[in-house]
């Protein structure tokens, strides 16, 4: 049986250029990048060169970027170091009800730590809006942490539109841009963000490293100690092969950008079409419009996530139910419940299908028809 992978928003597959780049920076860049030798040196310079290129992905300065470990560091750094750092001028966070647990567990914990957060709400598409942020923000508000794009149903938020909107006040405002990067343009300044975070294994880099946009003058305490590195804001010897790997994974993303969401919108077509079709009742979660390309959210009637899972599995197709960093709970989708309500049959028969690197279109038919099948046999 030949397994369909349809995961890609909870991690992506190591591109073949990406391993060859990190194979080759573990042979010959094992220098640390902080030694004054020739072989650190070197390593700094490789280094160097991999921070330009990230930079140069949002339209930023390589002074900008701090290299973390991933996605949830990058949040934490950014939810917690502006806290920390502003906490004498204010004690007020806005964020969102669907926002990825790596920002709603850090504001859970400076709640805890006598902060107040406002969680705004989203409606059935899964989008806030920017009056809401307004009637929101306060005297006190030092931070607002809205993410680009949703990773359970791929909702784009209006990014541009919030940070214009904080042109006039002193919040802090920081987006998660970890599953739009790379198949979104993306411009630090266009968003008018201070902070941004993004993670590599999302576009077919390793595991383990990402980067924190920092915007210059933004104030940010630091949250690791050790050494000097990252301009003194992020202590600890870098990551030099998964850097020079991410790298190398950031250039092929935003040199195959256009076409990937080309093919996936065609993907999320071929799907709908299929199932319609063969007349099941569905509905997908989340407006087009306002959609990440490769997320493709769907409720299907009289089904069960649990069994609906299990099936397609047992079939060969890798799917989810929402977030990968939730899998196990018993709870429902947090970002359904705040678009649906804690009672909606959604929250109990929704998969969501995300596309990427390697994906066929013959596969894509596969799925479909696996999932058409799978859905009458479970209804009937």
């Amino acid at each position: 049986m030949n397994r369909i992978y349809l995961d890609h928003a909870a991690t992506s597959p190591i591109h073949p250029q990406v391993i060859t780049k990190m194979m080759e920076a573990m042979e010959q860049t094992y220098g640390n990048p902080s030694s004054i030798h020739a072989t650190g040196r070197e390593a700094r310079k490789q280094l160097d060169i991999a921070r330009q290129q990230f930079a140069s992905s949002i339209g930023a300065k390589d002074q900008d970027i701090i290299l973390t470990s991933g996605g949830t560091e990058a949040d934490n750094f950014a939810i917690f170091g502006t806290a920390y750092a502003r906490k004498t001028e204010g004690s007020h966070i806005i964020t969102s009800q669907i926002e990825h647990h790596a920002v709603l567990t850090a504001c859970e914990k400076l709640e805890k730590e006598g902060f107040e957060v406002t969680y705004l709400p989203v409606n059935s598409q899964g989008r806030l809006t920017v009056e809401d942020v307004k009637q929101a923000l306060r005297d006190d508000t030092i931070l607002v942490t809205i993410m680009l794009g949703n990773n359970e149903v791929g909702t784009i938020q209006p990014i541009q539109e919030i940070g214009e909107l904080l042109n006039d006040h002193k919040a802090t405002f920081h987006t998660d841009a970890v599953q739009a990067y790379g198949l979104l343009p993306v411009s630090v300044d266009d968003l008018k963000v201070d902070l941004l975070s993004v993670s590599s294994h999302k576009i077919n880099g390793p595991k383990g490293i990402g980067f924190l946009y920092h915007r210059k003058g933004t104030k940010l305490s630091p949250q690791f100690f050790g050494g000097q590195q990252e301009r003194k804001r992020r202590a600890g010897t870098e990551n030099v092969p998964g850097i020079l790997a991410f790298a190398e994974a950031v250039t092929i993303a935003q040199q195959t950008m256009e076409e990937k969401r080309d093919q996936y919108s065609q993907f999320k077509k071929e799907m709908v079409s299929i199932w319609q079709q063969a007349e099941i009742d569905f509905k997908v979660n989340g407006e087009e419009q306002f959609t990440l390309p490769h997320i493709l959210n769907v409720s299907f009637a009289g089904t069960d996530v649990e069994s609906l899972l299990v099936n397609l599995d047992m079939a060969g197709l890798s799917v989810s139910s929402g977030s990968a960093c939730t899998a196990g709970s018993i709870n429902p989708s947090h970002v359904l419940v705040a678009m649906y309500g804690e009672k909606a049959s959604e929250l109990r028969n929704s998969i969501r299908f995300s596309f990427g690197y390697g994906v066929t279109d013959a596969e894509i038919k596969e799925a479909a028809t696996i999932t058409a099948n799978v859905v009458k046999r479970l209804v009937k």
